[in-house]
């Protein structure tokens, strides 16, 4: 079985770009999306349709919005040899930042008597020996 999209007004549409609603669908009046089901119907010259990409539709998803709703055009993708150059950049300057002094590990003594670790007091917390 082949699953394939509707025909219709809307796969001709491209994404993220508001068209006048009057131009593509003639109609009667009809409400904005963002202003829900509450508010007045407006004439088909006031709503612009704009399709958006959606995850669970491949074709898209078209809502129509009044000219306060309208949604802002979407982030500008960042070409390949601009990402490039962001990484690299970046890279070059974490390479170039000062880098904290390596300190070295402190090698604790150890009790000739227990064969554990000393605290800086100098005396074993098994048998009490002093080591120097």
């Amino acid at each position: 079985m082949k699953i394939t999209g509707s025909s219709d007004w809307r796969e001709d549409l491209p994404f993220d770009v508001p068209v006048l609603v009057a131009d593509l669908v003639p109609g009667e009046p009809t409400r904005c999306s963002e202003c829900g089901i509450a508010s007045e119907p407006r004439d088909r010259t006031e709503l612009w349709a704009v399709k958006r990409r959606n995850p669970k539709s491949h074709a898209g998803v078209v809502r129509f919005h009044c000219a306060l709703h309208l949604p802002p055009p979407p982030a500008p993708v960042e070409s390949e040899p601009d990402a490039r150059l962001r990484r690299s950049t970046a890279r070059a300057a974490r390479a170039a930042a000062p880098r904290r002094p390596v300190v070295p590990e402190r090698i604790a003594p150890v009790c000739p008597t227990c064969f554990v670790e000393v605290p800086p007091t100098g005396v074993c917390g098994m048998c009490g020996e002093r080591v120097a």
